[in-house]
């Protein structure tokens, strides 16, 4: 077995835990386990005596508005067409299917979730962002971070710079935290429904990312 094997490995195991994670936190959230810590990190990040104020100076609960948009469809969609276009560009074709596979399915499977668990938003505080949508797992969690750890992923197999690979890849996890503690800011989340947001986003990223390596790995083989 070759050091690319133990990758894939050490890759799909992570993938394995961050699964595990996401049931555990669902099945917490179910039984009613995480309410008692939820309520009390979503009224601790408002004013006491007015919960529709948030802590914090007013320019910030602005920055976390813009900062939240970064995870909304429309963002992560015009995110998407611009990678897409430029992997094109490059005739990095297997790289562009591979993003088009991931942004699609982790829209699709946030969807799916949120309707099958039907969790009410936060009642508690008022909401400082528009929501539309049941509230777990996080969307804006989620396919953040499906997609801009794919986006990562995928544009660091362009590179050999070791250096270029980190760089993006703390720039896609910076971006993925900033997301969904901003939607616990805003009000619009329970802290539960972003954890479950970044373990199901993080278990699609990694098998995502371990089916192309596969793949590639096969493809060298045989040739």
């Amino acid at each position: 077995m070759g050091g690319h094997d133990l990758w894939l490995i050490l890759v799909v195991a992570i993938a394995a835990g961050a699964a595990w994670g996401f049931v555990a936190v669902a099945d917490a959230m179910s039984e009613g386990e995480s309410h008692a810590v939820d309520r009390y990190i979503v009224t601790a990040l408002r004013d006491a005596g007015d919960p529709a104020n948030p802590v914090g100076p007013r320019w910030f609960e602005e920055v976390a508005r813009d900062v939240t948009g970064l995870g909304g469809v429309a963002v992560v969609t015009l995110m998407s067409l611009a990678v897409l276009a430029y992997l094109l560009l490059r005739r990095a074709y297997t790289n562009a299917i591979v993003i088009a596979i991931a942004v699609v399915g982790a829209q699709l499977a946030s969807t799916l979730l949120k309707i099958g668990f039907g969790r009410p938003r936060p009642d508690l505080v008022p909401h400082l962002a528009q929501v539309y949508t049941a509230s777990f797992p996080s969307g804006h969690a989620m396919v953040s971070t499906a997609v801009y750890l794919t986006f990562a992923t995928q544009l660091a197999t362009l590179h050999r710079d070791h250096l270029i690979r980190g760089y993006l890849i703390a720039i896609a996890l910076v971006l993925v935290v900033l997301i969904g503690a901003s939607r616990v800011y805003l009000g619009v989340h329970w802290p539960t429904d972003v954890l479950a947001g970044w373990a199901a986003g993080g278990t699609w990223a990694l098998l995502v990312w371990a089916g192309t390596r596969f793949y590639a790995s096969q493809r060298q083989r045989a040739s």
